[in-house]
């Protein structure tokens, strides 16, 4: 991660490519459509009006952000956005159908709010983009974007503010709008784990201790006054959202925290240091947290007939995986399945319900496409000169990844349930604007990291006056 280097062998071309991006732009429009078609056939065999509603809308706000593009940040990677919003077209589509499914082909609440929701989320990237020019200025804050992060999941606790919803604390209410504020907190703690991670990068890399078992080494510590800042922001932040039975989220910045914690020292006995804390305190957790009991008893005993039967048990992840057994390899088709009928199917479950109508395949795609998001995320992180950049960019690709492996492996029980929704596809505000200002700052890091130098602009207007 060196950072004196003129030339990186990894270095991204400053090549705009904003044509390219205008086709595959198109393409993710065209195929949020053919999912309206198609469920709408299989639902009532006709083509509902939703698909040039809903699909028009969700058109001209896709082309207003590529403009936009053109514009603040035309050297951005060309695959970042058409990416998003394949996934959030897919998502549109697909709470469409779950709606129609209930209730016949007409305007539904649900889908509408996830369209503007995502219209407030591409707003707010747009906006990022235009007045944060260098992202490398968030360094400045380290300690103040750790106070937010923690502000942010405390919000949820304080009477008459927080919202209760199915044993979880993990919203706030303004009037009829709710809003979950540890979506937004992990951005903030990404931030600072980036900050504070590069500020004592080499420190943590020195050790000041070797633990030993014999003449063998078994990993190193640094010092308590390096290292301890860090861990108690982490405590508290964690600790909080143990408090609120915000467990998803728990478990998806513990793993952010390892990721970024490797990328910043290149020490893999801080992984397995941190792996032993986990079990540690997963253990405790369960010893004194019944929600933390239950998500466990559910984990382990899922099919069992009183587990199944009683409130709040392992019901909706059994008929989920039926409802994923059911789509085999190739699906239902859209519209053809039955995951309307399973709790949360437009939020939590959406990857069931996706999984079910479009077989293993299509569910596949979806995740190829995830995995092209975190991979420009390292990418970006790969061609940028600041080591600041490299950490932001890497721990937003860890954020990302992250969050579709714990909810991924809750509904395929490899993991406890945690109900924590999927990046772009889910309902919901909160989680849709969160994912749409990362996606904000990748192409920031992007335009930055793959625009030309000053001189090699001068250079290249120049040749262009000479050969008219």
């Amino acid at each position: 991660m060196s950072t004196d280097t003129t030339e990186a062998p990894t270095a991204l071309p400053p090549i705009k490519r904003r044509n390219a991006e205008l086709v595959l732009i198109l393409l993710a429009v065209v195929l949020t459509m053919t999912a309206l078609a198609l469920s709408g056939l299989n639902l009532n065999g006709r083509v509902p009006s939703a698909m040039w509603t809903y699909g028009l809308i969700f058109a001209a706000m896709s082309l207003a952000m590529h403009v936009a593009l053109r514009f603040i940040a035309p050297y951005a990677d060309p695959l970042i956005l058409p990416c998003a919003l394949f996934l959030n077209g897919i998502g549109v589509a697909m709470i469409w159908r779950l709606d129609a499914a209930d209730s016949g082909e007409i305007e539904h609440a649900g889908v509408g709010m996830q369209l503007i929701w995502a219209a407030v989320g591409m707003g707010l990237a747009i906006a990022l983009l235009f007045f944060l020019r260098e992202p490398r200025v968030l360094q400045r804050y380290t300690y103040l974007s750790a106070l937010v992060a923690i502000i942010l999941i405390a919000l949820p606790m304080i009477p008459g503010l927080g919202i209760s919803v199915y044993g979880a604390r993990r919203w706030i209410g303004f009037g009829p709008f709710s809003v979950q504020p540890s979506e937004f907190a992990k951005i903030a703690l990404v931030i600072f784990l980036s900050s504070y991670l590069v500020t004592k990068r080499q420190v943590l890399s020195l050790a000041a201790k070797e633990i030993k078992v014999g003449r063998f080494k078994i990993f190193d510590l640094p010092r308590p006054r390096d290292f301890m800042p860090m861990v108690v922001g982490w405590v508290v932040a964690i600790g909080l959202l143990v408090i609120t039975k915000d467990l998803g989220t728990s478990l998806l910045l513990f793993g952010t925290f390892l990721g970024m914690l490797y990328v910043a020292t290149q020490r893999s006995s801080w992984v397995a240091i941190g792996l032993t804390v986990f079990l540690l305190a997963a253990t405790l957790a369960m010893q004194i947290f019944w929600h933390f009991q239950q998500r466990v008893d559910i984990w382990f005993n899922a099919f069992d007939q009183e587990v199944y039967d009683r409130v709040g048990g392992s019901g909706q992840l059994v008929d989920g995986q039926i409802a994923m057994a059911y789509g085999g390899m190739f699906g239902t088709g859209l519209g053809g399945g039955q995951a309307h009928n399973i709790f949360a199917a437009d939020s939590d479950f959406i990857l069931v319900s996706l999984a079910e109508e479009l077989g293993l395949t299509g569910l596949m795609a979806i995740l190829v496409v995830f995995f092209i998001l975190v991979e420009r995320a390292m990418r970006i992180a790969l061609a940028s000169k600041e080591l600041f950049i490299k950490m932001l960019a890497s721990g937003i690709g860890f954020v990302m990844c992250f969050q579709v492996f714990v909810v991924l492996g809750g509904i395929t029980r490899i993991i406890p349930l945690t109900g924590m929704t999927t990046p772009f596809l889910a309902a919901g505000g909160s989680a849709l604007m969160a994912s749409w200002l990362m996606i904000g700052l990748l192409l920031r890091m992007s335009d930055n990291a793959r625009r030309p130098a000053p001189q090699a602009i001068q250079d290249e207007g120049a040749t262009q006056v000479i050969s008219r």
